[in-house]
């Protein structure tokens, strides 16, 4: 099933999966330089805004934003093409990143780690071009189409972000991913309007 990915997906799954060791091998040195920091912690550096997107905090954290890839990712590739799916989730992953730097502007906050800013624009785009597409919900087991599963995900992420609920979770951040995919699709298309 994991071979029948197209190779760009799978690429991006083994990246992460590979990241994730390397964590576990070599700890605390490992977040120290690629997290995401936030400016005021004197721990930022320039590279910080993309490395962050492939570290996570946990076996579970990896585990569900690779699921999402791997659900996601492979028919977004078929339509896209390799090339076009990296440097979407990229941009994303990107968007995310200084989303969240502006969040926590003046904040000596922990670290932010994880690909859930890339997974959120590759949501979007998945809702965007198969927007009738059946998703079902694990909890509860309800099928929706992509594009009511993606509104309601934006929404409850908001709700989360402005409310300080759930204080360990970079809501913004994931915000920052469908925002910055949601640009980069309309840039696509506007490029391809004048490109003649």
């Amino acid at each position: 099933m994991f071979r029948a990915l197209p190779p760009a997906t799978r690429a991006l799954i083994i990246a992460n999966i590979a990241v994730f060791l390397l964590q576990q091998v070599a700890g605390d040195a490992i977040t120290e330089h690629f997290a995401l920091w936030p400016l005021a912690s004197g721990w930022f550096r320039p590279w910080q805004p993309l490395t962050y997107g492939f570290l996570h905090g946990s076996l579970m954290h990896l585990f569900v934003n690779m699921l999402a890839l791997f659900m996601f990712g492979g028919p977004l590739e078929r339509y896209w093409g390799g090339r076009r799916l990296v440097t979407f989730f990229l941009a994303c992953v990107l968007a995310a990143g200084l989303t969240q730097l502006a969040v926590q502007v003046g904040h000596r906050a922990e670290p932010t780690v994880g690909a859930s800013g890339g997974i959120f624009g590759v949501l979007l785009a998945f809702a965007w071009y198969f927007p009738r597409q059946r998703i079902m919900l694990l909890f509860p087991p309800i099928p929706m189409p992509a594009w009511l599963f993606v509104t309601l995900y934006a929404l409850l992420e908001l709700f989360y972000g402005v409310t300080g609920r759930d204080p360990g979770v970079a809501h913004f951040a994931h915000l920052g991913g469908l925002l910055g995919g949601a640009l980069f699709i309309l840039y696509w298309r506007l490029r391809g309007r004048f490109a003649s």
